[in-house]
């Protein structure tokens, strides 16, 4: 903590609460010590991939992980015991800033308390990850203008929402872009599939409930695939926090998924693959850099929730890759549409290559001051 070390060195409070805000703080931990050559410290919460760059996790960052507002409800006194826990251990140790990746629901309830007990001597505060307020609520925008000291975008398009309310924004370009594409061949040597088999990736998410809902469908329209396509090879990138949930889900598969974690594994994996299917999230963008495979994107949410949110989103698409190229290169599969019956002919059906849409892709996810 902040009194154990014997000189003031920049001091950052970080709050993800999900995989794709880990890898997100994980890069931005990374960064911030090779800027301070590093003399920088951190607290705060996250998963495995901040923690690999020194976070000290206040509580495991899987309990934020809650999707739907029923998910929320279901678990709120829990959660607001934690809400409780980190703005008290902000208020204590003053960090210098205050950076929340993601996870709106919890980052700007603890942001509003640090602003309302604000003095000289508080820290700064930057959200990391802008608010869709091009999909949905577009009023949040000036919501967070009161509550923020400054945002940061991963999109070009985002700025301008939010700058119109008084808010410096800043597009910082996707980290994602910025790292190199995977090895096939190493893929193969790791794995121990033999060389030139072809894969058939599938993402079910990295939320326990994601998982839950869409496992079952990859593995049917999988099972249906490859009565045609006996020579693909299932494998099944996944992260730490429903891995358990993964192999215990699949472990009377037949056809025994190959399953593994890492980064670096992943993108090998995507480079070499031929056919996916994915959770919609993150790693649909990780795909659409990383592989110039055709995939298609697919989600499920309880009825409930989905009949709220079709009243709410303004988007056109789901997945980020069509929302960057305004136009549906890449197959969504939500809600009715996300059947076995849809997923098999798209496999059966997927063109050979997305290799001309990666290259766009990249160009688009970088800052040009970067």
């Amino acid at each position: 903590m902040k009194e154990d070390f014997p000189t003031r060195r920049p001091f950052y409070f970080l709050i993800a609460g999900e995989a794709s805000g880990d890898q997100l703080g994980g890069q931005l931990m990374h960064d911030l010590k090779t800027r301070h050559k590093g003399e920088i410290d951190f607290i705060g919460i996250g998963g495995p991939r901040m923690q690999k760059e020194g976070l000290q996790s206040l509580f495991p960052m899987e309990e934020l992980s809650i999707m739907g507002i029923f998910g929320i409800l279901a678990k709120l006194p829990h959660l607001l015991k934690r809400l409780k826990q980190t703005i008290i251990t902000i208020q204590k140790e003053k960090p210098d800033v205050v950076v929340t990746i993601d996870s709106p629901d919890f980052s700007f309830r603890v942001a509003k308390a640090i602003r309302k007990s604000r003095t000289e001597n508080s820290p700064k505060l930057i959200h990391y990850v802008a608010p869709t307020v091009w999909a949905w609520r577009p009023g949040r925008a000036k919501k967070i203008a009161k509550i923020y000291d400054e945002l940061w975008c991963l999109y070009p398009f985002e700025p301008p929402y939010f700058e119109k309310h008084g808010l410096p924004t800043k597009f910082l370009g996707h980290p994602l872009a910025q790292i190199p594409e995977g090895h096939a061949a190493r893929f193969y040597e790791k794995s121990g599939i033999p060389e030139g088999t072809p894969l058939l990736t599938i993402l079910p998410g990295s939320r326990k409930s994601e998982v839950t809902q869409l496992l079952p469908l990859f593995m049917k329209a999988s099972d249906v695939f490859l009565k045609t396509h006996p020579q693909y090879k299932v494998i099944l990138p996944t992260v730490p926090q429903v891995e358990t949930l993964v192999r215990e889900m699949t472990k009377n598969w037949d056809a025994r998924p190959y399953i593994f974690l890492g980064d670096d594994i992943r993108r090998d994996a995507f480079a070499t693959t031929s056919k996916a299917l994915a959770a919609s999230g993150t790693v649909a963008l990780e795909l659409g850099l990383f592989s110039g495979a055709p995939f298609a994107i697919a989600y499920q949410m309880s009825a409930a929730t989905a009949i709220i949110a079709r009243r709410l989103i303004t988007a056109k698409y789901a997945c980020m890759v069509n929302i960057l190229f305004d136009q549906e290169v890449i197959p969504e599969f939500l809600q009715e549409k996300c059947t076995v019956e849809n997923m098999v002919r798209f496999l059966n059906q997927a063109p050979s290559s997305q290799d001309d849409h990666r290259n766009a892709l990249k160009e688009m996810l970088t800052a040009k001051s970067a």
